[in-house]
């Protein structure tokens, strides 16, 4: 089961890092709001086209827990993408992308505040190895700039959207037992609800930018990989680890966010974004080490 959840994370994390990439792409060719709202229609037609008689065997249990799947789509997915977009116009993919490993600190604390699941003190040093990381990116590398403020506010807005996805994926606990195509579509459908405001807006303040070739191209891309696939193996690797141990492998984000602006995007990598990187991914050697410790001894417990 270890192998399997950690294969479906790993993919996830290698989407989300294309979704970074793909929004820096998109500037000039479709913008951020309507590409935010095209996504995720067409991953709710996808999804429905496939889904759709499940979700009428699932519809009374999906009307019993409609506000909160609706709550989950509009924050996991319109409000966290929304804030990644708008970041993207001030600041770079690779830091987008580094800054998301900040959530495996906040899914800790929020489900130790709330559910009171057990943390070592090895999972403690791995997540502020990880926030050290996030800091050291945000302030690109001056820290004490922090002190003053001095942040870019594409950082500032992306350290938002991490907090609402840290959120998404702490309430992710209490999500019914529902078939995961149902669940998707709902979860979409609340997805283009709390997205279509921001792209209104974006037209009537005249910052609209209809889709190119490029921009579709870049759509079709964020409707298949992020939006889908990424979403569901998510899902799926939370049931099978639980959110703690999911959510640490957040942290590859910045290592496939960072080697795909590089290589894709040219993106200049600093001694900082390596310094940050080392960071997360000791962050992450020492959380999961941890948790693998407690569930071998839980196992030898009940022998």
């Amino acid at each position: 089961m270890h192998r399997s959840a950690y294969l479906l994370l790993i993919l996830t994390t290698l989407f989300w890092a294309g979704n970074a990439v793909a929004g820096k792409l998109a500037l000039g060719h479709v913008s951020p709001m309507l590409l935010n709202t095209l996504r995720w229609a067409g991953a709710f037609v996808l999804l429905s086209l496939i889904g759709w008689r499940q979700l009428r065997v699932d519809w009374a249990e999906v009307r019993r827990n409609a506000p909160l799947l609706a709550t989950l789509g509009m924050l996991g997915f319109a409000a966290f993408n929304i804030a990644l977009y708008s970041a993207l116009r001030y600041t770079t993919a690779i830091n987008v992308s580094i800054e998301q490993a900040a959530m495996p600190m906040l899914i800790f604390a929020a489900n130790f505040l709330f559910f009171r699941l057990r943390v070592t003190w090895l999972q403690i040093v791995g997540f502020m190895l990880s926030i050290i990381g996030v800091a050291l990116t945000a302030s690109h590398g001056d820290l004490a700039g922090l002190l003053t403020l001095q942040v870019n506010h594409g950082d500032l807005i992306m350290i938002v959207g991490v907090v609402v996805y840290s959120a998404y994926t702490v309430a992710l606990r209490i999500k019914p037992a529902i078939h995961w195509q149902s669940v998707m579509i709902v979860l979409t459908a609340a997805a283009v609800v709390g997205s279509f405001p921001f792209a209104v807006a974006e037209f009537h303040f005249g910052g609209a930018i209809a889709p190119d070739a490029r921009g579709w191209a870049i759509v079709a891309y964020t409707i298949l990989f992020p939006s889908i696939l990424a979403q569901i193996f998510y899902i799926r690797g939370i049931e099978m680890i639980g959110a703690n141990r999911a959510g640490l492998f957040i942290n590859l984000v910045p290592i496939f966010g960072t080697l795909l602006s590089v290589m894709v995007l040219r993106e200049t990598f600093h001694v900082y974004h390596g310094i940050a990187m080392a960071l997360v991914l000791g962050g992450i050697w020492l959380a999961e080490t941890s948790s693998r410790k407690i569930e071998g001894q839980a196992e030898v417990s009940l022998r």
